[in-house]
């Protein structure tokens, strides 16, 4: 270790693992642990220290002194900067081993639990053009690279329609590619762009809360039908018809356009005034006969494929009979309430945001599922004794929350009921083996199955199964 520029650089540092978000891990000689961003397990390189902490340092890669067997080479052309596909420089069978890993060592370390059997991770069939939905900034003030700002040229146009640089939430960087979406979307982003420059529309200035151009959205069914939705700061009423109609003439693949006017601080989508252009304002999607219709705001799981994979073994795991009474907390649109409806008695989903709801709703009558009731209130509050009294004990109960995990007055809530079976579907390992360190007194926790939604990254599902002690 030495001192160069009043910086601490570690040296010939081997990384043996993959830690949370993406980092590699390794050791100095001393014993203190490392946590490496841009570099991959089996490495040795030299790092410079970010952040001193008394246990461990969080560094980035400075030099690569010995590559690992299990680089691969990146294949997009915004590696590194883009920030969104942290791992495509390791070998996808690697991807899944930590995956697997971090999992397992969550749920030993975090929950405290031994005895479990760890079923092999579920593969993603496509590692890229996985993607149903993307959604794309303008900005006025492109992100220049180190080269283009060492080469002291003068750039005029700094326009730019992609991505957001990690950190930098002022800065976009101008897509050339996008491996994550299939075709058309690199084609319908180029195009828009391109129109929009030639054009002299106004790209959003993020900084003086000013221009035109705000965000556009790509989102696809399984079919092949192609939702366009566009945020505008402002509007322009012959500038946006020109656009939208450009588009639709272009792309026949789109099966509806829409637009709203976002004035405010932030992108979000869920307060704004959503205008429909062309088409019916949404898009029909189907999984194994269950219609399902998705509009701007709908959340929907974006790896159709293995959502397919992920509902399946959900209903695996829950192994019903059809005399069962099933909570869904955290049911959201519906999708797993009603994948399960089939082979149920009674399906009761709760949820907290109450287009979900309306969509739940309108959902199971499309698919004419008479057995699915589905409630709308902040999950800590409506499941409660007086909510349990109102209706017929749960036999299964399933639990999809968000990162953050469920309330400890859920669980809590979850103990009180005691349902025979529980199957936890989670996006965040660590806080799902938080909630099961909080059960193990009272289930037994038979098995679990990573799921890789998300290849390229560091993202991984888990699905859980818990007995009744």
């Amino acid at each position: 270790m030495r001192k160069r520029n009043k910086n601490i650089v570690l040296e010939n540092i081997k990384l043996v693992s993959a830690g949370s978000k993406g980092v590699a891990v390794g050791r100095t000689d001393e014993g203190k642990t490392v946590l490496v961003s841009g570099a991959v397990p089996g490495d040795i390189v030299n790092a410079r220290v970010k952040k001193s902490k008394s246990n461990y340092f969080e560094a980035e890669m400075i030099e690569i002194v010995e590559k690992s067997p299990f680089r691969v080479e990146p294949k997009c052309v915004h590696f590194g900067v883009c920030g969104g596909c942290k791992w495509q420089n390791l070998s996808y069978e690697k991807q899944l081993e930590f995956k697997q890993d971090e999992v397992y060592n969550h749920i030993k370390r975090i929950a405290g639990i031994e005895d479990f059997e760890t079923m092999p991770i579920l593969g993603s069939e496509e590692h890229y053009f996985y993607r149903n939905k993307m959604e794309f900034s303008f900005s006025n003030a492109r992100w220049l690279t180190q080269y283009e700002i060492s080469s002291e040229e003068n750039f005029g146009n700094r326009d730019a329609l992609g991505f957001h640089i990690p950190g930098m939430w002022s800065k976009i960087l101008d897509l050339k590619e996008c491996f994550l979406q299939e075709d058309p979307s690199n084609a319908m982003r180029l195009a828009i762009k391109k129109h929009a420059v030639e054009n002299g529309l106004a790209f959003f200035d993020v900084r003086n809360q000013e221009g035109f151009l705000r965000t556009v959205m790509f989102r696809q069914n399984s079919k092949g039908e192609w939702m366009v939705l566009f945020q505008l700061f402002r509007e322009e009423k012959e500038n946006q018809q020109k656009l939208f109609d450009f588009m639709l003439s272009e792309f026949p693949q789109i099966k509806t356009l829409l637009f709203c006017i976002n004035a405010k601080q932030n992108d979000s989508l869920y307060d704004q005034d959503v205008q429909t252009y062309f088409g019916e304002g949404f898009l029909m999607e189907e999984m194994e006969g269950l219609k399902f219709k998705i509009g701007p705001k709908s959340f929907f799981q974006t790896n159709y494929k293995q959502a397919l994979n992920l509902y399946a073994k959900t209903l695996e795991f829950a192994d019903l009979k059809g005399d069962e009474v099933v909570y869904d907390l955290y049911t959201g649109t519906g999708t797993i309430a009603q994948y399960v409806a089939r082979k149920a008695k009674q399906v009761i989903g709760i949820e907290s945001v109450q287009e979900s709801i309306d969509a739940a709703k309108e959902h199971a009558e499309l698919n004419g599922l008479t057995n699915c009731t589905f409630y709308c209130g902040d999950m800590k509050d409506i499941f409660n004794d007086e909510f349990i009294a109102q209706h017929p004990k749960a036999d299964v109960l399933i639990t999809d929350p968000p990162r953050d995990g469920m309330h400890q007055k859920v669980v809590e809530q979850i103990l009180k009921i005691a349902p025979e079976k529980i199957v936890y579907v989670s996006c965040n390992s660590a806080t799902q083996a938080r909630d099961l360190a909080l059960m193990k007194d009272h289930y037994q926790l038979v098995k679990i199955l990573p799921v890789d939604m998300f290849p390229q990254t560091h993202h991984v599902e888990n699905i859980a199964l818990l007995v009744k002690i």
